[in-house]
């Protein structure tokens, strides 16, 4: 049931930024920064469960590990871009938002270069 608990920080959280953002906005944004960072770090041991069971799966299925650290880093990068974006939403700075996404959207082509070259020789050694 801890969904249930970070549910109620997050309506909290968005209780008090609300009363604050006309007041107080830099510390209505210190909230919502807050709780983000709070959440995220909730969820790291969960986040590093998966990592483990992901790269026990990919030891019996014998798939390289560089594949497997091209996919979890992508997986990374999305997540992190997209808890970046959202706090320079939350700040009223949706082109620096955009600009997050961008950039991460490059380094996901960037990494995921090897895993569909590795794809594509595989197709090539399958195609007579």
């Amino acid at each position: 049931m801890e969904i249930v608990q970070i549910v109620g920080m997050g309506l909290v959280a968005t209780i008090l930024v609300v009363l604050l953002k006309e007041d107080k906005p830099e510390i209505a944004l210190q909230i919502s920064i807050v709780i983000g960072a709070i959440i995220f770090l909730l969820m790291i041991g969960k986040i590093i469960s998966v990592v483990d069971v992901l790269k026990s799966l990919s030891q019996k299925a014998s798939i390289d590990m560089i594949y497997m650290s091209a996919v979890l880093k992508i997986i990374g990068i999305a997540y992190i871009a997209e808890f970046g974006a959202q706090i320079c939403r939350d700040a009223g700075s949706s082109s620096t938002a955009s600009k997050i996404e961008f950039a991460a959207k490059i380094m996901i082509l960037v990494l995921s270069i090897p895993i569909l070259m590795a794809v594509l020789d595989l197709l090539i050694k399958i195609l007579p």
